[in-house]
């Protein structure tokens, strides 16, 4: 039970009770990725339920020009999932890859449904995970037509420092809808 202290973080002694956790902490399952390696890939039914506990990584699409788009980063505490294709069962458009080497905790969707009707905690606890996603993804939504570049980086700046800290240039830049030219410049003017 050792090696699940990470999980603990996730579902605290705090709003889970102790037969709780010890019915969730072993439907659990840790799981290491290389990077680059692929957690999910473009046309596969996402599966898997994943905290990421070290690490970084990314969700992306190719556009109609065959551009790679980044469309979320993933650091540590992040749950890293394609929310659509997991919990409607379809193909996704979007690829998820490691940016480094990466730690993760997966729960497969057959043991998340399990405790997602079993136990009221866990899913309270997944239905506010949700919802507070989804409000993250509108924001991005708005903020990418609304904003100007460098207020979009700035906010990321300011929401996930080790990412920009952590990440290469190019995938930021296209998460910002942006050309990496003009991030550099961005970066330039903050720093002045």
């Amino acid at each position: 039970m050792q090696e699940k202290e990470f999980l603990k973080t996730i579902f605290s002694e705090n709003d889970f009770r102790d037969e709780e956790l010890s019915t969730i902490l072993p439907k659990f399952k840790k799981v290491k990725f290389s990077k680059n390696e692929y957690l999910l890939q473009e046309g596969k039914t996402e599966n898997h339920y994943w905290f990421l506990e070290s690490g970084f990584a990314r969700s992306f699409v190719n556009d109609i020009n065959g551009n790679d788009i980044t469309t979320n980063f993933y650091s540590s505490e992040d749950i890293v999932i394609d929310y659509s294709s997991f919990f409607l069962r379809t193909p996704t458009r979007e690829n998820i890859q490691a940016l480094t080497n990466c730690v993760c905790w997966q729960i497969d969707f057959e043991n998340f449904q399990q405790l997602f009707h079993g136990i009221e905690t866990f899913r309270e606890h997944g239905r506010t995970i949700l919802v507070s996603s989804y409000f993250v993804l509108k924001n991005n939504r708005v903020s990418i037509i609304a904003d100007q570049a460098k207020e979009r980086y700035i906010q990321l700046l300011k929401d996930k420092p080790q990412i920009v800290q952590n990440v290469a240039l190019q995938y930021i830049a296209t998460f910002l809808g942006i050309t990496k030219s003009s991030l550099s410049r961005i970066r330039k003017e903050i720093s002045l």
